[in-house]
């Protein structure tokens, strides 16, 4: 690649520029700027300017991109300088796909990530549970589905041998099942008797009907409405520890996918106490059946409050399918273990059309959810219908995850304009997806799987995200995944699927300038230009020229939001 860098390609901003006069004359003053970054590899994002050696930041922006020479010509004395000792500089990374607040309040809890069996998650518990004796709840999540054997599923059972008399509730860690032991299902008030709620299922014993502990979709919340909620202060608590997280990750910005809108309030008192670090975009989650008075007034009015370029509430997301895994993604053709079983929407069709035309032509943008092929199918449907029924516009509409799509859908993204919202390191081949994604989704749907690649080949938009808690909120793993579709041991040998690999570039544009566009922020994100927010990140290695299974062992240096530091890895 082409790392020349020229004096030629200085670029000032003109506010630097002002005018003073004596006497009638007028001269120009270049202001010193607050900081510079000097002697790094500067990967721009800007095809004009692609590389360089330095920026300056005055204020909350960029005002300069060059080599050294000319940057330092605009340091003064209160000028801070960062030397960046030639490593590499990017635009700082932004999660296209997070729950943050969820993600937040899970580093306080439990994480089962990484446990390999049964025994290996009890262990985990009881350490947990010594070290949280005062707690009444044992809350947790991160379990796969690989760690149960032939069971697939988690059972009851494992927990009331260790906790038969305190409630135990985990998350899978695709946040679709979930764990309770006896006791979390007794005060739930769940027999085997309770009917399966609207769009969940109470996993049954198939011969005595009882609960098995397993919760798929909605039926989690019959436990979840009984656990203590966090107060407000447990809350900014959480959310001030997970920006220092996402800071010391990469991430300048999130788009939280789905919520109420209580969170802005709590983003907002932070905002005011100058504890925001992170810039937030915001989805409110809109439930299934249908679109209702109530939801309108509470989008509109917090699209009308909130709208600047810390937080925003510009979105909507609608949720059509569950996940491959425990058979709730919606699919057009039966699943390959199950023939019984094809995924239901959460949302019929029609209604699901209709509430997607009001909210197009009320210019919001919408996210969807869709998981399997029918999920996919639906979504462009519901798409391309409000296309035709409202006016052009720029929509930028989205759907999230695509874990498998139809070789017919795939143009569509381009051809209608919609965004495709994925997550990397969803695609990671351990034996949770070689073993159980790939054995229900069948090898029909499974040479589909992720299909990134074709997507941005038929002219449809990527932007990357972690879908956070779900998975490590790191983007490194991610771009290595999504480059190499191996594991960190380098199977399988030939890659999974791995005509959809991508080049390092257009992984990090998934984060970066590609991230902007799909949050309508590319005119002043996404890349290192005059004029654009002075947020970037400094780096340990080259992800350009290493080995592509190394990228995930990156790491960053530092991290600035909008003209300040608020990462620096020798400060911690």
């Amino acid at each position: 690649m082409n790392n020349r860098v020229t004096r030629l390609t200085i670029q000032l901003s003109a506010f630097l520029l002002g005018l003073c006069g004596r006497g009638g004359a007028q001269g120009l003053i270049v202001e010193p700027a607050d900081i510079i970054v000097i002697h790094g590899r500067v990967y721009t994002e800007n095809p004009k300017q692609p590389w360089a050696q330095a920026v300056a930041i005055h204020g909350a922006k960029i005002v300069a991109v060059g080599d050294d020479t000319a940057i330092e010509k605009m340091r003064g004395m209160g000028t801070k300088v960062i030397n960046a000792g030639g490593k590499l500089v990017l635009p700082g990374f932004t999660d296209c796909h997070i729950h943050f607040l969820d993600g937040s309040l899970s580093l306080g809890r439990v994480n089962l990530g990484g446990a390999k069996d049964v025994s290996d998650i009890q262990k985990k518990l009881r350490e947990y549970a010594a070290e949280h004796a005062g707690d009444d709840w044992i809350v947790g999540r991160g379990w796969n589905y690989a760690m149960f054997g032939s069971e697939t599923l988690p059972h009851k059972k494992y927990l009331d041998e260790i906790f038969p008399n305190r409630p135990v509730f985990l998350k899978g860690f695709d946040g679709h099942t979930y764990w309770a032991n006896s006791k979390a299902l007794a005060l739930a008030g769940i027999t085997h008797e309770t009917p399966d709620p609207p769009n969940g299922i109470i996993v049954r014993d198939a011969q005595t009907g009882e609960a098995t502990g397993a919760l798929k979709e909605a039926a989690q919340d019959l436990v979840a409405k009984v656990i203590p909620k966090p107060t407000r202060a447990e809350k900014l608590l959480a959310l001030r520890a997970g920006m220092k997280w996402a800071n010391e990750h990469a991430i300048i910005r999130v788009h939280s996918a789905g919520g109420d809108f209580e969170i802005f309030d709590l983003y907002d008192e932070m905002r005011h106490g100058g504890d925001l670090s992170l810039r937030m975009y915001i989805a409110y989650f809109l439930n299934p059946p249908s679109l209702r008075p109530q939801d309108l007034e509470a989008i509109e009015a917090a699209r009308k409050k909130f709208h600047d370029e810390w937080i925003d509430a510009g979105a909507v997301k609608f949720m059509l399918d569950g996940v491959v895994e425990s058979h709730t993604a919606a699919m057009l053709e039966p699943y390959s273990d199950d023939p019984s079983l094809k995924g239901r929407p959460f949302w019929e069709p029609a209604n699901y059309n209709a509430a997607v035309a009001d909210l197009d032509k009320r210019g919001l943008q919408l996210f969807t959810h869709a998981i399997g092929d029918y999920g996919v199918r639906m979504a462009l449907d519901g798409y391309e219908n409000a296309g035709q029924r409202n006016h052009k516009r720029d929509r930028r509409w989205r759907i999230e995850h695509i874990e498998t799509v139809t070789a017919a859908d795939i143009p569509r993204f381009g051809r209608l304009g919609v965004i495709a919202s994925m997550q990397p390191l969803h695609s990671y081949p351990d034996a949770d997806t070689l073993d159980i994604w790939a054995r229900n989704a069948g090898p029909h749907r499974a040479s589909r799987a992720w299909a990134w690649k074709s997507i941005a080949d038929g002219g449809g938009h990527l932007a990357f995200g972690s879908d956070w808690p779900v998975v490590t909120l790191s983007p490194w793993e991610g771009i290595q995944t999504a480059v190499t579709r191996q594991t960190a041991e380098g199977t399988p040998a030939n890659g999974f699927v791995s005509e959809q690999r991508l080049t390092v570039e257009q992984a990090v544009d998934g984060y970066t300038l590609g991230a902007a566009f799909a949050g309508r922020r590319e005119k002043t994100e996404g890349s290192l230009e005059v004029g654009k927010l002075a947020d970037l990140i400094i780096i340990s290695q080259n992800i350009f020229d290493i080995n592509p299974h190394k990228i995930g062992a990156t790491t960053v240096v530092a991290t600035i939001v909008g003209g300040h530091l608020v990462y620096q890895a020798d400060s911690k």
